[in-house]
């Protein structure tokens, strides 16, 4: 029991565990990404899953809607307004990358299944492999530090009301549609009840949804991180495999001739090396490629919403969306960071590429190089609807945006 606890920790960073721990916690979705795993989901996570979506739907879509465009027109209460619409916009991130999921559902899972190839070609206990491990290590902290964040967001949202003393609902202002008066018995219960349930919905999507993203954008950077030491030192292996070969074929060789190594020879062997470490590459760009397709349309869902989520937080008032604040910023900052951190890493490889001797190959080993380094400088990129590219820019352009939006609208309001 504790070693399966463990396997979620930062001492098991390969890809199988963390693509194993994604299958488990995905599960309960309804969600099977596992290529390996032909076993039928349980009809109880169908039942239980259909019972919080419903809950979710009332809550956070029905009932917001309701309330600010039918209660607070009549109320002619803005600020009630703003708040509960970006307490109901926030929560749709979640749902938005799990729709898309579960329409290419089946893509993924073959997606999944070549990365589980490409991690295959990794000889376990070489550099590569360490330096892979010691990429992924980072990759999973981040991915382990989001999940914490977003679940105690939602668990401190959730126990306010409980630690507070006298009967209090969750959100003062939020009447939901056919539960008035909102302070008697059973409606104060009820309405506390599917809004804790609803937000377990939420902040269980958005975790898990976001994490998977984090991990599978976060191999293709461990890889091309892994990939740039092995170019940088790729001319200095290639003397020292040449050096033992040329012992084991003749330890009779006098000294003069070890000293002078084999151009010819080192550069056979820098060939197929090469050739290996090109078609890493290639795959890795095809592998982060398709995934950017799958979810390029969730990403600009996520930042029309996020953008006026936030606008709609700054107009209710940071008093009172401080806690809806956080879990709006962390999520596109998050995607940002994912997609800067893969910038990176391909900048990175870029410099490694040209920094590998190149210099002293024959021709043919230069050619190869120069194909290398064409492809490197094919930045790749993680967008939003192949519009945006997710990096820090993005992020203090989304920033920009959404305050020039709200300074004008509280101009004007």
């Amino acid at each position: 029991m504790w070693r399966s606890i463990r396997k979620y920790g930062l001492e098991y960073c390969d890809l199988p565990t963390m693509l194993s721990n994604l299958y488990f916690m995905f599960r309960p979705l309804t969600l099977n990404i596992d290529p390996g795993n032909t076993e039928p989901i349980p009809k109880v996570f169908f039942v239980i899953t259909l019972i919080f979506a419903i809950i979710y739907t009332y809550t956070y879509f029905f009932s917001m809607i309701w309330f600010v465009f039918v209660r607070c027109i009549e109320t002619r209460d803005l600020v009630a307004a703003m708040i509960v619409f970006s307490l109901g916009i926030t929560s749709e991130i979640g749902v938005t990358k799990y729709i898309f999921t579960l329409a290419y559902e089946n893509k993924i899972r073959g997606i999944i299944k070549q990365y589980i190839e490409c991690d295959a070609l990794v000889v376990a206990g070489s550099r590569f492999s360490k330096n892979l491990l010691k990429a992924l290590r980072n990759v999973k902290q981040r991915a382990v530090v989001y999940w914490i964040v977003i679940i105690s967001n939602g668990i401190i949202y959730i126990m306010k009301p409980f630690v507070m003393p006298g009967r209090n609902p969750m959100e003062e202002i939020f009447i939901l549609y056919k539960l008035e008066p909102p302070l008697e018995k059973p409606n104060l219960e009820l309405a506390n009840l599917m809004m804790a349930l609803g937000s377990v919905f939420t902040c269980y999507l958005t975790a898990n949804m976001a994490v998977f993203l984090i991990i599978i954008s976060g191999y293709v950077e461990a890889q091309l991180l892994a990939l740039s030491v092995e170019l940088e030192n790729i001319w200095d292996d290639a003397e020292v495999q040449h050096t033992n070969d040329s012992k084991v074929e003749d330890s009779t060789s006098d000294a003069s001739a070890s000293d002078s190594p084999d151009n010819n020879a080192i550069n056979k062997i820098i060939g197929q090396r090469l050739c290996e470490l090109i078609k890493v590459h290639a795959i890795n760009i095809n592998l982060l490629l398709e995934i950017e397709v799958v979810f390029r349309g969730a990403f600009i869902v996520e930042f029309i919403v996020l953008s006026v989520g936030l606008i709609a937080q700054l107009l209710g008032g940071l008093q009172n969306t401080y806690m809806e604040v956080p879990f709006a910023v962390i999520q596109v900052a998050m995607d940002c960071l994912t997609g800067q951190r893969l910038m990176d890493a391909c900048d990175v490889f870029e410099v490694a590429v040209y920094g590998c001797k190149w210099e002293r190959y024959n021709a043919s080993n230069m050619k190869t190089v120069l194909m290398m380094l064409m492809n490197s400088q094919k930045t790749l990129t993680l967008t939003a609807g192949g519009v945006a590219v997710l990096n820090f820019a993005c992020l203090m352009s989304v920033f920009n945006s959404v305050y020039s939006a709200f300074t004008t609208l509280q101009s004007v309001m």
